[in-house]
């Protein structure tokens, strides 16, 4: 340690390490293909819950890439508080309701699907009416709005799954799709607000 003549002692640089303690990001645990559950139940890494909150996982990180794209702040506030949520829903998803509670604060309300709702209503507004099936596409901020509503898909189809043959919570499953009718719905807003249509699906003309 030195001293800075006014605070006393203060650590030399390059000695913080050994003031706390180092956390490891690698394990060594989940080298054979097995990991941990909330509570310390180990399974496979192909179990049906890994796939699960493993998928919830996958597009918390699509709508950080999102947020890059979103100019509105209010567009932004909300994709915030979904990756909130999400993080919350994934610790849901890793535990074993069978053998332990889900941790406090863990958890999806009513108004939480209620707010969603609210939120799709919001993006709707003064939003072109039906012209035909929407392919995905358009600017890059809705093109990955796009690639987020299916990856909130694919999650939804592994709640599914996990919920056919272990206790899942409803309103856990009703908020992923709210969630993807939302990321549909701000992936035409964003098209509308940058000034680029929609690709709309051509339908193919009969052969002779």
């Amino acid at each position: 340690m030195a001293s800075d003549g006014r605070t006393g002692s203060i650590p030399v640089p390059g000695t913080y390490l050994n003031l706390m303690k180092k956390s490891n990001v690698y394990t060594r645990t989940g080298d054979t293909g097995m990991t941990s559950l909330v509570g310390g139940q180990r399974v496979p890494k192909t179990h049906v819950r890994l796939e699960a909150y493993g998928t919830v996982d996958e597009l918390n990180s699509q709508l950080g890439l999102l947020l890059t794209y979103l100019q509105e702040q209010e567009d932004r506030d909300i994709v915030i508080s979904v990756q909130n949520l999400l993080f919350s829903i994934g610790s849901m998803l890793a535990t074993d309701t069978t053998q332990r509670d889900v941790r406090p604060g863990r958890y999806v309300t009513e108004e939480d699907i209620t707010t969603l709702e609210h939120a799709i209503d919001a993006a709707e507004d003064g939003l072109p009416g039906w012209r035909g099936f929407i392919l995905p596409g358009g600017s890059r901020g809705a093109a990955v709005a796009h690639v987020c509503r299916t990856v909130c898909r694919r999650a939804e189809r592994s709640i599914h799954a996990l919920a056919a043959v272990a206790p899942v919570d409803s309103l856990l499953m009703a908020y992923i799709n709210r969630l993807s009718d939302y990321l549909f719905v701000l992936a035409r807003k964003i098209n509308k607000l940058q000034g680029v249509e929609e690709n709309i699906l051509q339908k193919r003309e009969k052969s002779s």
